[in-house]
């Protein structure tokens, strides 16, 4: 497996496994994660993308026989307790205890880390102030919105300054709005240097937030690359031009034979993959019949296309899987 990037890898697994009694949930899959980037890992419910969240930081051990599995530099294995001094975790259900206030569980979770009095306050402090909930902090947490609730969530994971965070989930439940407040916040946690490792079951969230995207399926990686690489992996790309002349369509239609025609639309839809290279060939024998389209637009399929893909059997050119792998 190879990254494109020369960045320390975060994260380093190789042969990951883990079976629970009959059943194989991880089947010896490779991560490689750069630090101070977002990897997003994406399949179906029941996939085990909570499995290799819990595996990696240390809720549960992989099987004997995985291979070398590395997190903040550290051996899984053989330093879990420095793993874990380097880690934050929010799971899919909030840490938060809605009994008692938002400041409250922070200077618990401040205690949890020995932090000393003042150092406590002063991280809950600063972190309740980064996330927008000074106004709230002395209010029972019950009385937080789901968005509110998600926030604090993040900042109490945060009081350990972790390197890495995993996010299981992290906007599940959220309504738009929240949804998009917490991307932000995110984004401002990587460009702070800190490395997210997320899973998610919202396709466009992969695709907002994330530098590499790994697609999990049936214990294994379908494949991985970043948004746009997995998106050529589908057919459906398209080139659409539109003519409002009928002869200048005619033309393109002769110099383009491998083109849909739409004779009503004036338009011809030819297959692409959505790359420079083909759209350049596409201009270049329009141009030699000194033909001009009214407007061109280039069509590429999304990442719930590539997700049905490769989660539903749907076949997959191998040799391009195997390209952003």
């Amino acid at each position: 497996m190879t990254t494109t990037t020369t960045r320390p890898l975060a994260i380093a697994a190789r042969g990951l496994r883990k079976t629970y009694g009959d059943k194989t949930v991880l089947n010896g899959i490779d991560l490689a994660v750069p630090a101070g980037t977002v990897f997003a890992l994406l399949g179906p419910n029941g996939a085990g993308k909570t499995t290799a969240v819990k595996i990696l930081s240390t809720l549960v051990s992989a099987d004997a026989g995985s291979g070398d599995i590395r997190v903040a530099g550290h051996d899984l294995a053989a330093s879990p307790q420095a793993v874990r001094a380097a880690i934050g975790v929010t799971g899919q259900f909030s840490a938060v205890d809605g009994l008692i206030t938002g400041e409250e569980n922070m200077l618990l979770m401040a205690d949890l880390h020995h932090l000393s009095r003042r150092e406590g306050r002063v991280a809950t402090a600063e972190l309740l102030a980064r996330f927008d909930l000074t106004d709230a902090a002395k209010k029972p947490a019950a009385t937080y919105s789901g968005g509110m609730k998600r926030r604090l969530d993040i900042a109490m994971t945060l009081v350990g300054s972790p390197r890495i965070i995993f996010l299981d989930e992290p906007t599940t439940g959220l309504d738009p709005r929240s949804r998009h407040n917490m991307w932000g916040v995110i984004r401002r946690l990587v460009s702070g240097g800190v490395t997210v490792f997320l899973t998610t079951q919202y396709l466009d969230e992969a695709d907002e937030l994330a530098d590499r995207i790994a697609v999990l399926s049936d214990g294994a990686i379908a494949a991985e690359g970043s948004a746009d690489e997995l998106k050529r992996l589908v057919p459906g790309g398209h080139v659409r031009l539109r003519f409002t002349d009928p002869s200048a369509y005619r033309t393109a239609a002769v110099a383009l034979p491998e083109g849909a025609r739409d004779d009503e639309a004036l338009s011809l839809r030819i297959p692409s993959d959505g790359s420079q290279r083909e759209l350049r060939s596409v201009l270049d024998r329009l141009d030699a019949t000194g033909t001009e389209a009214d407007e061109l637009t280039v069509h590429t399929p999304d990442l719930d296309d590539v997700f049905f893909a490769l989660t539903s059997g749907t076949d997959v050119p191998p040799t391009t899987k195997e390209a952003v792998r």
